[in-house]
Parts: structure tokens; sequence; C-alpha cells
């Protein structure tokens, strides 16, 4: 037996199971440093980047302390994003699978109250939420805490640079002085030590390398004049022709204007940053998740906890101003079994930042002429996939099925132009392969969902 099989951990027979049966195979890093103390009910300070598996890391020694028959809250975890917090929650709901009737309740900003507090009166036995939210409910009285066994603070220095300490101290006052505290963190600078030191008892320390496999990513250096950044991104996508991108700018500012330029260009772009209401930031998401946008451009405060699959390159238009940020940047491409291409366009003020990506990386940097990037294709990037939005979601019960057999039934689309649907509180949204869906929109528009027509719109 390995020390690396997860049949090495007191684990139980049902637990193992459904590892095995979710394809957790053998573990990662992280989970190997971290599982044989935090079973045994340690609090951790665990340094480790997105995708590393640090989710199963607190997930598995939370699901094996819960009691199902006993209805409160033993479990909780903080976010400091909704999306990241949908994610941890669909993730937990997997790893409990082998338990019957566990409920994982998100509590997150942007959604109404009334139906969180509706949720939270019928009993959860893990809750997933953002800091801002949990001490609404905290404040209006419509949450306890004193049950919580197992804190879980994720993205520690992200909440804390999103300007939550505060928030974050009020809720962990509100928990059980005698319980398991685990803290995961990107970076470890001295404002995370300051927050862990009043929450974790004799914490286990553990620290997973955060670089990434070069046979996985193949990083780019280009030099650029300052003001020619926007034109060398154009440049780049004509040339290697993604289908899906997503690029860095270090600015709110910089993003909506690169997004502006690249959509005059005839470029399928949306921008993402931090002031975003959460219906937009939503939306954008989607479109960009299902395919029907090429080009996200992004903040790093917008796109930190985004998982993103299938992503074929990650463009650093502004250098990070932090080696690790640019570790977790170019770490969005070459998941899994792919492989990943991470340009970064560095102006000569660039240098020292530069010279601190080099140094952090312990390799000298692939430089490139930008004369390389010659146009490959004289045709438009054209995203392979159409958002269709239906005005009709939970509240009317709608479900993929309903929506997937109208599309393949009265619809007349064959299943293999239809791609993610995603149902929210009041629409739903399709994508599907562009051409059929330019095609048959008008045999779309008059197909009925659960026997009644629907109005619909290609976004």
């Amino acid at each position: 037996m390995s020390k690396t099989d997860f049949s090495a951990l007191p684990l139980s027979g049902a637990m193992l199971d459904n590892l095995t049966s979710l394809g957790y195979l053998s573990m990662t890093p992280i989970q190997a440093e971290s599982l044989p103390g935090t079973l045994d009910n340690r609090d951790l300070i665990a340094q480790a980047k997105t995708g590393s598996g640090k989710t199963a890391a607190f997930g598995i020694p939370l699901m094996e302390k819960l009691n199902p028959r006993w209805f409160a809250i033993q479990g909780l975890v903080m976010c400091p994003t909704r999306e990241l917090a949908e994610q941890v929650a669909k993730e937990l709901r997997r790893l409990a699978r082998h338990i019957d009737n566990i409920k994982v309740l998100t509590l997150c900003g942007g959604s109404p109250m009334g139906p969180q507090i509706g949720s939270l009166e019928h009993g959860a036995h893990v809750v997933v939420g953002t800091p801002g939210r949990l001490r609404d409910h905290l404040g209006r009285g419509t949450i306890d805490l004193s049950t919580v066994h197992t804190l879980v603070l994720d993205e520690a220095d992200r909440m804390v640079d999103m300007g939550f300490y505060e928030d974050i101290a009020g809720i962990v006052s509100a928990c059980p002085k005698k319980r398991q505290t685990l803290l995961f963190s990107a970076t470890y600078p001295d404002n995370i030590r300051k927050l862990s030191g009043p929450f974790l008892r004799q914490p286990l320390e553990v620290k997973v390398e955060s670089l990434h496999q070069t046979d996985k990513i193949e990083q780019r250096f280009y030099k650029v004049d300052a003001n020619k950044r926007n034109a060398m991104v154009a440049q780049a996508l004509q040339h290697y022709r993604p289908t899906s991108t997503l690029a860095f700018c270090n600015t709110k500012i910089h993003c909506r204007e690169l997004a502006a330029e690249l959509t005059d260009q005839g470029f399928s772009a949306l921008a993402l940053y931090g002031e975003l209401e959460q219906r937009e930031r939503d939306e954008i998401l989607l479109r960009f998740v299902n395919r029907s946008v090429s080009i996200l451009v992004a903040t790093d405060v917008a796109a930190r906890g985004l998982d993103i699959q299938g992503l074929d390159m990650v463009i650093n238009v502004d250098v990070a101003r932090d080696a690790e940020v640019h570790i977790h940047r170019i770490g969005r491409t070459g998941r899994g079994d792919e492989q990943g291409l991470a340009l970064t366009l560095a102006a000569p003020a660039d240098q020292r930042w530069v010279d601190e990506i080099s140094r952090y990386q312990q390799a000298p940097l692939a430089w490139r002429d930008s004369a390389e990037l010659m146009v490959k294709g004289t045709g438009r990037l054209v995203p392979p996939m159409v958002t269709l939005c239906i005005a009709a979601g939970k509240k009317e019960k709608l479900r993929p099925g309903d929506i997937l057999g109208a599309l393949t039934g009265e619809g007349g689309l064959d299943g293999q132009a239809i791609g993610k649907i995603q149902i929210t509180e009041f629409a739903s949204f399709v994508a599907l392969r562009r051409e059929v869906a330019e095609q048959h929109f008008t045999r779309l528009t008059d197909c009925k969902i659960k026997g009644k027509p629907r109005k619909m719109r290609l976004m």
C-alpha cells in the first residue's frame, strides 16, 4: 500500500468506496501532508493553490466527523466569492454522497435573504458562505453557529485583501472555542499570520510547492512597448487562434479598455472585475465557461477561485506584481491532462517584476521575438457556441432534462448540438452550437417546455 493511497488513512469504508467512485485514486501533495493531522483533529495552516485538491483536504475530515442524525450546523466554510462558495458546496455534496440526507447550504451575497432564512429554519449540516452574508445572518439572528465543530477559512489571503478581516473575526467569535480550524491560503503574508494567531491552536503548518510542471504549461515572454500591449494581445490571438483565452490586467480600467478594443476589432470579449453586480458576473462567467465568448479579460480579484476547464491560453497583458500571483494566473491553463500555453507581455518598466518571476521559478524565462506573432488566419475568431436564454428557471421547477427533452423533441435539435445547461432561480441558459442555434432559432422559440411556451433569446 502506497503512502498516497486513501486506504492508508483511518477513513470509513463508505468514505473510501465513495472516493473510489469519484475517481480519487491517490492523494495530491496537499492531501497527503494534511489529512493524517486533520483526521487526528489538529488545526491546520495550509499554503496551497487553486486546483491542488484542497477542497477534499478539508472536506474529507469535515465529512468524517458529521453526525447525519444531528440536524445542526456542524461544518462552516468561509470563501471570498460566491463562485468559489458554489464550487466548494458542489464538491462537498459529492464527498457526502455515501451519507444519507446530508444538507449543504450556500449563503452568499447577490441572492435574496428570504429563501436563505427559510433554508436555515429547516436546518443544515454544513454551511458554505461569504463573510459579508454570514455576518448579515448573524446580525439578524437567523443563523446559529454554536454547534460548529469544523471551521474552514478557504483562500484566507483573498478574504483579508477584500477587507473581510472584521467580518471573519465576528463570525469566528460566534463559533465554539472548542473546534477544529483549517485555514487555506494561496500566499502566507503577515496579515494572514495576524489573522491566524487568535483563531488556531498549535496548528500543523503545511506548504505545497506552487510551481507548475514545466511540461504541462509552456510559458512565452514577449517584450512590448507599454502603449502597444492591447495591440499585441490582438496580434497574439490572431496568431495562436485559441478557442478560449483568459487575459489578465492589473486594473479594472485596463480590463474595460482592452475588452472594448477587442470587441471593436470583431473579437468576442467580455470584462470581469470586482465592482460588477452579481447578476452581471454570473452571466459573464456562464457565457465564457460554456464557450459562447472567446476571451475573458479579468483582474486578479475577479479571477481568484474560478475553476474554468479547457482553457487554451492565458495572457498576462500586465505583468503580475507578485511572483506567486503570476503562478496562479498561468495555472488556469494546463489543468488535468491538458497542455497549456501562457504568454506574458513585458514592457521595460516591468523588469523588476519579471526578474522576481524568474527567481521564484528558479529558471531562466523563455523570451520570444514578437515578430513571430504573424497573423495565421484571416477569418474572425468566432466562439463555437452561443447561449440561449430561457425566461424560466427553478421557480417554475425546470430541470435540465425538461429543457433537453424539449429542444431535442419539438425543437428538432441533435443532442450533440447542446452543451452546458445552467438553471438559475428565474432563468435558464443553454449552450448551443452556433450554426445550429442560428439556423433553428425560429423553431426553438415555438417549442414548449413542460407543456408551456417560454420566452427565449440568443445572448
